[in-house]
Formats: C-alpha cells, structure tokens, sequence
C-alpha cells in the first residue's frame, strides 16, 4: 500500500464516525463512546499525517503552503474538539458543534483526497510512497487505542 491508500482507509473511518456522531442524541453512553473514539482517531490520525505526509512536504516549493493549510485545519479540528469537551452532551449546542465538526472535517479529507494527494503523487517516488505508508502505518497501530 501506498500512502494515500493507507491515510484514505483512515478517512473513510472518519466519515463513518462522523456520521454515526450526528445521529446521536442527548446524552448518552452511545454518544461518549462514538465521540471518545472519533477524538483519538483524528488526534492519532493527525500526528501520524503531520509526521509521515505533511514534514516530508514542507521543504517543496510546490507544496510548502497545501501543507501549512492542512496543519492549520488539524488545529481548527482540534479547536472544535475542545468546544465539544466543554459542552454538556444534552445541550442542543454540542449537536451544532458536532455538526461544524463533521463539517469541517469532510472538507479537510475532499481537501487532501482530491488536492493534496494529487499534486504530492508528483512530489513522492513511489518507494518513498511505499516508505511514508509503512512509517505511517506503523505510527497509527503503536498509538491508536482498541
């Protein structure tokens, strides 16, 4: 696997969480256990892309700013979170945030799908794809909590 393939796998457990989050309601046992899962996978899942996908393109001309401006979402992302953490489940405003949070992420994952992953495939060799996949990889499953 490559690198896209193997971050495209974890955005696809986003939008699944993501969604199931919206669908909750009050506050709930469901609703903490999606929203703990869903906070340490994008916490996880930032660390391991900032470290394995965005470094190595900070240093490229062509990519230096699409890679600032996907840091910078992460922090927005994480912005969002602490918002959520510090609503009550049962306020109708932590569904609004919920909803901003599912929000902004799609955008940052159509960002990366249909932008970054493009004009980086030009950047990357394919061994170095291969490389950042398993390095990526191998972040994930030592800090990603079962």
């Amino acid at each position: 696997m490559n690198i896209y393939e193997e971050i495209r796998k974890d955005h696809d457990t986003q939008r699944e969480l993501l969604g199931r989050l919206v669908a909750t309601s009050g506050d709930s046992k469901k609703r903490d256990a999606i929203f703990k899962a869903l906070k340490n996978e994008l916490e996880i899942h930032a660390n391991a892309e900032e470290r394995h996908f965005y470094k190595p393109l900070i240093s490229n001309d062509m990519m230096q700013e699409k890679a600032r401006h996907g840091i910078a979402e992460h922090h927005e992302i994480d912005a969002l979170i602490v918002q959520l953490e510090e609503t009550a489940y049962d306020s109708s405003a932590w569904l609004k945030l919920a909803k901003d949070l599912k929000e902004k992420v799609e955008h940052h994952l159509e960002d990366e799908e249909h932008q970054f992953f493009q004009l980086s495939g030009k950047v990357f060799s394919e061994s170095e794809k291969k490389s950042l996949a398993k390095a990526y990889r191998d972040y994930m499953s030592e800090n990603i909590e079962k």
